[in-house]
């Protein structure tokens, strides 16, 4: 892994994470915290065509923290699927309930 990049995602995922919208009355009223991050694999078709993009999606994540599943909410197609890869083996902080996290991730050639 590129360390810019996985710095890059991190504090992007910072800035994400604060300005993330108030959650449902059932849900944290703040946004979990990573406890572990997985980079996304940026896509060998996206690299050779010098492509960037950012994916938008929502992860519900269990009261254990692991993510259950995700949703994109949008991006480009070719970064979609990687993205969700990686927030798939995403670990948050527990939580006394489940709920629904926003994730930005930004795909930039290197």
């Amino acid at each position: 892994m590129r360390p810019h990049l996985i710095i890059f995602l991190l504090a992007l995922l910072t800035v994400a994470a604060s300005a993330a919208p108030a959650q449902d009355s059932d849900t944290s009223p703040h946004a979990r915290k990573v406890a572990r991050m997985v980079t996304p694999v940026y896509p060998d078709l996206a690299r050779r065509l010098q492509m960037s993009g950012v994916v938008k999606l929502t992860a519900t994540v269990a009261p254990d923290g692991s993510v259950k599943s995700t949703k994109p909410l949008g991006g480009h197609p070719l970064f979609v699927k990687a993205a969700q890869d990686a927030v798939t083996n995403w670990k948050f902080a527990p939580a006394r309930e489940e709920t629904q996290e926003l994730v930005e991730l930004h795909f930039k050639p290197q």
